[in-house]
C-alpha cells in the first residue's frame, strides 16, 4: 500500500509540499505539485513535456508566462467556493506569485500537443451535484473535457459532506473499451474540515477520511488509507471507491487524470457487484447541505498565515 498512499510531507521537495511526477515506476502520465507561498513569495516551474493547470487552493495569485500576467482571484479555502485557474502549455516557464500568501496546486500531465496559455474564470467552472442520499457529493468540473480544451489532462474537485460516501459505487478506468471505458491514471489529493454541526469548543485539529482502492484478479492492488490534510492516494489501475467522509468531517479531494489514449475521455466501468446502488438514487433526495461554498468571487486581499508548509515537514 505504501507505494500508492503518500502521507502529507512524504513527497515534499524544495519549494513544494506535494510533488508527484510522471516517470515514477508504474506511473507514467499524470502529476501534481502543491506549493505554499508566503506573502510576496514566488515559485517557478519549467513545464517541459507536460501541460499544467495553476489552481489556487487558498488565497489568490498571479501567473506569469512569457511576460504575460494573468490574475487569479482565488478563494479563502477549497470549501469556500470555486476559483479562477490558468492553463499553461508544454515547454513554458511559469512563475506564480501571491501578494497575500496562497496555497497553489499544479495538476499536470504528459502532453503531445499545445493549447494557448489562458485563464479559466470562476464563472466557467461547472458545478454538478452527483448521487443522492448518503452518496451525495458536489463536483466542480473545471478541467474536464466539456469545460477545458487540453491535450490529455482531466481534473476536477469533489466535495463530500460529513457522513457521506463519495467516489461510489467503486469503478475503474484501466482498460481501453471504445465508448465504455478509457485508460487513465488518477491522483486523489485530500483536504478535510470540521463540519458545521460540531459543538462549540471542538478544535477538530485532526479531521480524517478513508480511501479504498482494490484490484482485479489479473492486476492486484490493495489500498485502504486513513487520509488527512495534504495526503495523496495514487490509482494506477483497479477499482477505486468509496472515499468516505466520517461523521463530523467534510472531505475535499482534487482528482488529476491522464492516460495513453489518443482521445481525451473519462469513461468508467462500475464494479458489477456494486453498480446496482446507482438505481437507488432515483428515489432519494440530494443532501441538502450541498452545494458547499459561496458563488461570489473571492475578494479578500488580507494575508493569511502560511508560516509552516501545508502538510508538515518532509519525512
Amino acid at each position: 500500500m505504501s507505494r500508492w498512499f503518500r502521507p502529507a510531507g512524504s513527497t515534499a521537495r524544495q519549494g513544494f509540499d506535494v510533488a508527484v511526477t510522471p516517470g515514477e515506476k508504474d506511473w507514467e502520465h499524470s502529476g501534481l505539485y502543491v506549493a505554499t507561498l508566503r506573502p510576496g513569495q514566488s515559485v517557478e516551474i519549467d513545464t517541459s513535456d507536460c501541460e499544467y493547470l495553476v489552481l489556487p487552493l487558498s488565497g489568490s495569485a498571479e501567473v506569469i508566462v512569457d511576460g504575460e500576467t494573468l490574475p487569479l482571484g482565488g478563494r479563502a479555502d477549497v470549501f469556500a467556493g470555486p476559483t479562477d485557474l490558468a492553463y499553461v502549455p508544454r515547454n513554458s516557464t511559469l512563475a506564480v506569485t501571491s501578494a497575500g500568501g496562497a496555497r497553489i496546486a499544479f495538476p499536470h500531465a504528459k502532453a503531445a500537443s499545445d493549447y494557448p496559455y489562458h485563464r479559466i474564470g470562476v464563472e466557467q467552472v461547472e458545478t454538478e451535484l452527483r448521487g443522492a442520499g448518503v452518496a451525495s457529493r458536489q463536483v466542480r468540473n473545471f478541467g474536464t473535457p466539456a469545460v477545458l480544451e487540453a491535450d490529455s489532462i482531466i481534473a476536477c474537485e469533489v466535495l463530500t459532506p460529513a457522513g457521506n460516501w463519495s467516489s461510489y459505487p467503486p469503478h475503474k478506468h484501466d482498460e481501453h473499451k471504445p465508448g465504455k471505458e478509457s485508460v487513465l491514471e488518477e491522483i486523489y489529493y485530500f483536504e478535510l474540515q470540521l463540519s458545521d454541526v460540531a459543538p462549540e469548543g471542538v478544535k477538530g485539529n485532526d479531521p480524517i477520511g478513508y480511501q479504498r482502492v482494490y484490484g482485479t484478479e489479473n492486476r492486484p492492488i490493495d489500498v485502504l488509507a486513513e487520509v488527512r490534510d495534504g495526503d495523496v492516494v495514487l490509482v494506477p489501475h483497479g477499482w477505486h471507491g468509496p472515499a468516505m467522509a466520517p461523521p463530523g468531517y467534510d472531505m475535499y479531494y482534487l482528482n488529476v487524470m491522464a492516460g495513453p489514449g489518443t482521445e481525451r475521455q473519462w469513461l468508467i466501468t462500475d464494479d458489477p457487484n456494486h453498480g446496482w446502488v446507482r438505481d437507488l438514487w432515483a428515489t432519494q433526495q440530494i443532501d441538502p447541505r450541498l452545494p458547499f461554498g459561496a458563488t461570489e468571487p473571492f475578494g479578500s486581499a488580507e494575508p493569511f498565515d502560511t508560516a509552516e508548509p501545508f502538510g508538515g515537514e518532509e519525512s
